[in-house]
């Protein structure tokens, strides 16, 4: 296992981010122990070096504590129901970002999502430097207030029964954009919904109307009021 850890993490000499396989590179581990195990020897060989994860990181139920210097993963990232909080220098991810039943409060530096982020029964409070997900964010329950960065969403967006002031810099959402039961009072930047709009128990659907929303936002489904 040494042996190997080390010859994958050789670095060459113009090299500064260390690159690494998936955890399953080194073998079947099916329990949470054997994952926790496998991931402190990674981050032991690496010291305090810049690193990067090739394919899918699943630390899923582990008691991890840390990400290290982890700069990037390209597949799926399997945090839930861990006891993380905090991602770190984490700046993007390829695939998708499992962090439910976590008691993180931040995103920090974490820039982009490629496929889905699911945020419920988490403590969240800020999405950080996000800027897009490709797939759904659902972030339906928690206590976000603002999206701040973040610009597209590939997918739905699920803000149902959270305290949101503002949209932030969203300007697109692929999918259905779900803003019942929330404060929300303007649709700040928005520019488009690819699928449905769900204004129920909102003061925006007590202020303007069907058409006048239209006129705003490029809704291609329906909006519910």
């Amino acid at each position: 296992m040494k042996y190997l850890i080390r010859k994958i993490l050789r670095e060459e000499t113009e090299e500064k981010v260390l690159t690494i396989p998936g955890l399953h590179y080194f073998g079947d581990m099916e329990s949470p122990e054997e994952r926790l195990e496998t991931w402190n020897r990674v981050l032991s060989y690496v010291g305090d070096r810049k690193f990067k994860v090739q394919g899918h990181l699943n630390l899923y139920e582990t008691s991890i504590e840390s990400l290290g210097n982890l700069q990037s993963v390209g597949g799926h990232l399997n945090l839930g129901n861990t006891t993380i909080e905090s991602l770190g220098n984490l700046q993007s991810v390829g695939g998708s970002l499992y962090l439910s039943n976590t008691p993180i409060e931040s995103l920090g530096n974490l820039q982009s999502v490629g496929g889905s982020l699911n945020l419920i029964d988490t403590s969240i409070k800020s999405l950080g430097n996000l800027q897009s997900v490709g797939g759904y964010l659902d972030l339906g329950g928690t206590l976000i207030e603002s999206l701040e960065n973040l610009q597209s969403v590939g997918g739905y967006l699920n803000l149902e029964d959270t305290p949101i002031q503002s949209l932030g810099n969203l300007q697109s959402v692929g999918g259905d954009l779900y803003l019942g039961d929330t404060p929300i009072k303007s649709l700040g930047n928005l520019q488009s919904v690819g699928g449905n709009l769900y204004l129920i128990i909102t003061s925006i659907s007590k202020k303007y109307s069907e058409e006048e929303i239209r006129q705003i936002v490029n809704v291609e489904g329906k909006i519910f009021m």
